[in-house]
Formats: structure tokens, sequence, C-alpha cells
């Protein structure tokens, strides 16, 4: 196993209680006392997983989270949040984290979803670097170039350069990737942001993406033809 995992938590007794147990479980635990100190040991030890504790100080887990994602699209980054907490969980996945575990939170529990997100990441990786293989580098769809490792979308001729966000990016590469398949938005949410669809995630988050996704891509977003909308069964791109 021996897996790193960062755990960021401000409370002293959480941290080295959840640095206990991930030690026990036969995985190596990296602590950070606050966000700022997560940043810098996951830049210095680039973790398999990353635990982040929503309030902390000098930087919020959603602040690490959204720096993670600028470079890191796969790493797993789970947000621990305490009972009763107001959180934004459509926020949190629109930065980048993957699943949100409330405290207090039993052992099992625990256990379960950071080795759930652990294989997710796994299989996340190696398809990432098979999808790169089998696009064969930047995708054409239409007038525009799609850059997956500079994360843009350029327009022939001179046109507009527009950044894509981590999450759009792995969408677009996921679609590319089944291109003519009918997907539906918990294949989506499962396959891109590696949540159960069975979780209390809604998929308003998806269709929140592929809006955005058609507003850089498609000629006209009102009408689309490059992420069709499949009625009742989910979205389907199409690139001729």
């Amino acid at each position: 196993m021996n897996e790193k995992i960062l755990i960021a938590e401000d409370d002293p007794a959480i941290l080295a209680g959840l640095s206990d147990l991930l030690k026990l479980e036969g995985y190596d635990a990296i602590e950070a006392r606050d966000g700022a100190i997560a940043l810098r040991l996951y830049k210095k030890t680039r973790p398999d997983l990353v635990l982040l504790d929503v309030m902390m100080p000098r930087m919020s887990g959603y602040d690490v989270c959204r720096a993670i994602r600028r470079e890191d699209g796969v790493t797993p980054v789970l947000m621990l949040t305490a009972k009763g907490e107001e959180i934004d969980k459509v926020v949190g996945l629109e930065l980048g984290a993957d699943d949100y575990i409330a405290k207090p939170f039993g052992i099992a529990e625990l256990t379960a979803r950071v080795r759930s997100a652990l294989r997710r990441g796994a299989v996340a990786k190696g398809a990432s670097i098979a999808d790169e293989k089998k696009l064969g580098g930047p995708l054409r769809i239409g007038d525009t170039t799609v850059d997956f490792d500079r994360m843009t979308a350029k327009k022939s001729e001179g046109g507009a350069c527009v950044s894509l966000t981590p999450k759009e990016t792995e969408l677009l590469r996921y679609f590319a990737a089944n291109p003519g398949r009918v997907l539906s938005r918990e294949t989506l949410l499962e396959a891109v942001w590696g949540i159960d669809p069975d979780c209390d995630i809604t998929t308003r988050s998806v269709d929140q993406h592929i809006a955005r996704l058609r507003q850089k891509l498609e000629p006209n977003p009102s009408e689309p033809r490059i992420i069709r909308t499949a009625h009742g069964a989910g979205y389907m791109f199409e690139n001729d």
C-alpha cells in the first residue's frame, strides 16, 4: 500500500487522530496544521490523496483545493467539514473537490471513502495517460483547437484563446474519448468528479459545466451541435 496521504487540519487532536488512523491502515500520513503549510507540502511530496479541512487559518481548504487544481486535475481531494457547517458543495465541486466527509465521522466511513478515492485516482491517472495517447495531443473541434496540457481552447485565424478550468478540461477529455456515446449525468459525475452517483451531490454541477463548455466551444451555444443533449438520458459528444 504505502500511498501518501496529506492531511490538512488545524485542530491538533483531530490531526493526530487522523494521522494515527491512516498510519494503522498502512498509509504514509503527512501532517499540515494550516492551508499554507498544506500547499507547500503538496508541492514537495506530491501525495496520492489530500484530506482538507474547509476552515483553516492562512488558507482555507477551498483555497488550497483551487491552487492544487491549477496544476493537478487528477489527485483526489476530500474535504472535511464540521457538523452543521454552512458550505456550498457545488462551489467545492467546481473548484475540484472530489467528495465531502462531515465531522464527526466513523472510522469505517473514513477509511472506506479514502480507499474508494485512491482507487478512482489510480484509474483516473491511468485513463488520463491513455486518453492523451488515444487523442494524439491537441483536439480539433470545428474551428477550435483544444490544448489539454495548457487547458485552453483557441479559435482559428487569430481568434480568442480562452482558459478551461480543470474540471472543464477533464469533462471535455472524457467526452472526446467517448464520441457518439450517450453519457448520463450520473456517469459523468462518477467518471469526471469521482463522485458516487448515490451520494447527496446533485447533478446540477454537471449541467453548469456543460453550459460553460458550450459557451467556449459552440458556434451557437443556444443550439449546441458539439455537446448535444440526449433528452431524458444525458449528453453526447459529436465532432465531425
